[in-house]
């Protein structure tokens, strides 16, 4: 029985994947206008942070949206085709769970924050304009 959910499931991600892929990309919103120098600071800060995602999780697009929406470019690692990625985020984050957002601070220290309404809150309260 655990065999046939599995199959189930992976088949509907097969279909369902493409087609969220899809809607994203043609309803992809608008990024908030800045001037340069600010851009520049909001992309230095934005630098520290690392989204780990899969690809047609909808919670991870969800995240990926809203830093286009807030013009942020956060760097993004796929941890469920790349195993390097995937072991970076159970050896950091304690568990593979996406979206996650590795935040480094100022000295070098790392945290990890999970649930994309955790992390749309963050990003929302440290780059909204």
């Amino acid at each position: 029985m655990k065999l046939i959910f599995k199959y189930f499931f992976k088949t509907i991600r097969l279909i369902l994947g493409p087609i969220i892929l899809f809607i994203d990309k043609v309803t992809t919103p608008r990024g908030i206008k800045r001037s340069n120098d600010e851009q520049q600071k909001v992309d230095k800060e934005a630098s520290k942070l690392i989204l780990y995602q899969f690809n047609t999780c909808p919670f991870c697009i969800k995240v990926k949206r809203n830093n286009k929406r807030l013009s942020l470019k956060v760097e993004t690692r796929d941890a469920q085709h790349n195993p390097i990625y995937r072991e970076e985020l159970l050896q950091g984050g304690g568990k593979i769970k996406v979206p996650c957002l590795k935040i480094i601070d100022e000295e070098g220290n790392d945290s990890w924050l999970y649930e994309s309404n955790d992390i749309l809150q963050y990003l929302q309260g440290r780059f909204a304009a």
